[in-house]
């Protein structure tokens, strides 16, 4: 494969690793539903049990994610990574506390009760989805940065070649409307997900009439964070790249004209959000608990297709706002020729990766999970 099919399949790649973690955010979502739904503390520790048979997946799945772009696009991962720290820095404190939670949070000799890992839980749901969502969000509007090759050169200087232009380091990314839209959109998208999730895996019926309840409170709300920031996307300027220079230039509509461009990817997210649409609707009208087999694969589908249309078709998926000059694209933020080919043999694992996933899943799920359960298992979250 030439270098420039090895970056477009290692963009599709990361794509898929992206499109997976937000769906199996379900778990953050659902973990600041717990005294939502849960009035009793049985029913809290059968929430708290069904999201901690799950919440490996995610964990996985986000450090499986930096690897793969560390692997792939390196100067991306030393850019943000190692400039919006403070960003990144706070959501690995929110998945250490929610790993920390789910060990100790029914130990036998927990000092600081079920309640104090509760609330922790809810931190990782609440804060770990919205800034997630807003860091995802620069990959459509931009970020402070500059990348100067010369500063290796440079005695004094550090080792890197790019250099954080915001003393915010990150953070400045919530001042962005549509950054912060995003945000919202995903805090709100896991929560309706882990409502369908429960109303199809919790075998208990007050939790179920209040998941059904919630559903409409937080559907409504997603799909107008949704609906606005992807009216601004698509009809808004794009960061678009010059192919044969490289330079990257201000392209009114250039994230519409991806998805028309690319027909495959536009059918891909339409298909994507009708089925998020039918899988709530399917839950709210017809009251079945079959809604996240629909809202789920939507869900994959839609983040997909946006993650496509951020660095497919000449789009410069990590804009610089400082220097326009300094954006990454895929061509000139990849690893080597060698290094994505050795990583692309490395990459074929994944379709056994993601059936074992499967085969796990469905072990887990075979039956609803019960309260009589909580008495006899051995291991309880």
């Amino acid at each position: 494969m030439s270098i420039e099919s090895l970056q477009e399949y290692w963009w599709i790649i990361i794509s898929i690793l992206g499109a997976a973690l937000v769906f199996l955010m379900f778990v953050q979502g659902g973990q600041t539903l717990i005294y939502t739904l849960g009035k009793t503390e049985p029913e809290r520790t059968l929430i708290v049990n069904s999201l901690g048979r799950k919440w490996e997946f995610t964990f996985t799945t986000l450090v499986t994610f930096g690897g793969a772009f560390f692997a792939s696009f390196p100067l991306f991962y030393s850019t943000s990574f190692g400039g919006a720290y403070w960003v990144w820095m706070t959501i690995l404190f929110c998945f250490i506390v929610q790993a920390v939670s789910f060990e100790f949070r029914s130990k036998p000799r927990n000092i600081f009760g079920a309640k104090t890992f509760e609330t922790f839980l809810f931190i990782n749901g609440a804060l770990g989805t919205i800034l997630i969502g807003t860091a995802v969000g620069t990959f459509f509007t931009g970020a402070n940065f500059s990348v100067n090759k010369m500063r290796l050169t440079e005695t004094l200087s550090s080792v890197t070649i790019s250099r954080w232009e915001h003393p915010w380091h990150g953070l400045e990314a919530v001042l962005n409307v549509q950054n912060v839209l995003l945000g919202l959109t995903v805090f709100f998208l896991a929560r309706t997900l882990a409502l369908l999730y429960f109303m199809n895996n919790i075998g208990n019926d007050q939790i179920y009439a209040r998941c059904r309840k919630q559903l409409a409170f937080n559907a409504i709300p997603f799909l107008i964070f949704f609906l606005a920031f992807a009216g601004m996307l698509l009809t808004g300027k794009g960061f678009a790249v010059t192919p044969r220079t490289g330079s990257v230039y201000m392209e009114s509509f250039k994230y519409l004209h991806n998805l028309l461009n690319m027909p495959v990817v536009l059918f891909i997210f339409v298909i994507g959000v009708l089925l998020v649409l039918f899988g709530i609707a399917h839950s709210l009208i017809r009251i079945s608990s079959k809604g996240i087999w629909f809202a789920g694969p939507g869900t994959f589908l839609t983040v997909f297709a946006l993650f496509l249309i951020a660095g497919l078709n000449n789009t410069a998926y990590y804009p610089s706002q400082y220097d326009l000059q300094s954006s990454l694209t895929i061509h000139n933020s990849s690893s080597s020729h060698y290094t994505l080919t050795v990583m692309g043999y490395v990459s074929l694992m994944v379709p056994f990766v993601i059936l074992y996933i499967i085969y796990a899943w469905r072990s887990i799920n075979k039956t609803k999970l019960m309260d009589a359960e909580m008495n006899e298992e051995t291991h309880i979250y």
